[in-house]
């Protein structure tokens, strides 16, 4: 007998605060099953929602200085004209000497400044233009910077909802976790906190001889008797057959490369849908089986056997039948 089962593990690390089931509890899906001490993951959203909000107000004010500077370049290209057209006269006057050399110099010099001006004030519009992504007129929400902030708010908040553990389904919880056990959550090496066994959707992988799977075939009913409950049985409905036998699936497959070759009669898993009611005793993962396949074939039984049987009133139809399976 078969049934789902998982092994629960955690997406975040810390200690467990609370357990909300016990040992061989009925829980369906969706319920709490344990919760991880969530203080660290509050704490970590704050601070994720504050770098948030604080690189908003950095990308205003970035373009805030972006505006200024184009004012001020505007500035810069005014004065640099008036700086040119003054030193043009300047030169003029200095050679009829009606200025002196000094005045023409520092004419000369107000108009290196304002050339300079206009390079730093370039450069830096530049470098405030790269910090807003290229685009002036940019909104926060849009910036790169932004999203990856918003990114990072996401996921802790994603986390803080991960430390709360659910049942992924209806099950029975088994090997439950204590409060302040430790635990570690990273992806595919998360440690198992404890075991989630369905109650429903049983199964049977029942392995027949393949000598008697000729007139096997899926949607035939089955007779389940488990050693459990001697004096009760059950029907079910085969739902596959294997497409290889068990020994290809080991692993070490059989080889033959020495040519001394010793026929056995493989075995096939097939696999049979267990039929329930709320009415039956209970049947758990792992409970010894006997099942028959009725596929309304009937192989023929010699007539000397028949007379036999018919002797002492024993029915000659014979079925389909796996031996004992787990």
């Amino acid at each position: 007998m078969k049934a789902d089962k998982v092994m629960i593990a955690t997406e975040v690390s810390g200690l467990i605060g609370e357990v909300s089931v016990r040992e061989n509890q009925r829980v369906a899906m969706g319920d709490v099953l344990f919760r991880i001490d969530d203080r660290p993951y509050h704490i970590a959203l704050a601070e994720a929602e504050a770098r948030l909000a604080g690189l908003r107000d950095e990308i205003e004010s970035l373009k805030g200085s972006y505006r200024q500077k184009q004012e001020e370049l505007a500035l810069a290209r005014t004065n640099l004209a008036f700086a040119e057209t003054e030193f043009e006269r300047q030169s003029k006057l200095v050679v009829s000497a009606v200025i002196s050399r000094s005045k023409h110099d520092a004419a000369r010099h107000d108009f290196d400044v304002a050339r300079q001006r206009i390079r730093v004030t370039e450069q830096e519009l530049a470098q405030i233009q790269a910090q807003l992504a290229g685009d002036p007129d940019i909104p926060a929400e849009r910036h790169p910077r932004f999203l990856a902030a918003k990114a990072a708010v996401d996921r802790a908040a994603l986390d803080l909802k991960r430390t709360i553990v659910r049942a992924p389904f209806a099950g029975i919880a088994s090997n439950t976790p204590q409060v302040g056990q430790q635990v570690i959550g990273n992806g595919p090496m998360s440690s198992p906190v404890m075991s989630l066994v369905a109650y429903t959707g049983l199964w049977i992988e029942a392995n027949f001889k393949e000598t008697d799977l000729a007139h096997v075939r899926p949607g035939q009913p089955v007779t389940i008797y488990v050693d459990t409950y001697p004096d009760r049985e059950w029907q079910g409905i085969v739902e596959s057959l294997s497409q290889a036998t068990g020994a290809e699936f080991s692993v070490i497959p059989p080889q033959n490369a020495t040519g001394n070759w010793v026929k056995v009669v493989q075995r096939i898993p097939v696999r049979i849908a267990v039929e329930t009611s709320g009415r039956d005793p209970r049947l758990r993962s792992g409970m010894s089986t006997t099942v028959e396949i009725d596929t309304g074939h009937r192989r023929p039984v010699p007539s000397f056997v028949r007379t036999a049987l018919s002797w002492i009133g024993v029915s000659h139809n014979v079925a389909a039948q796996a031996e004992p399976s787990r």
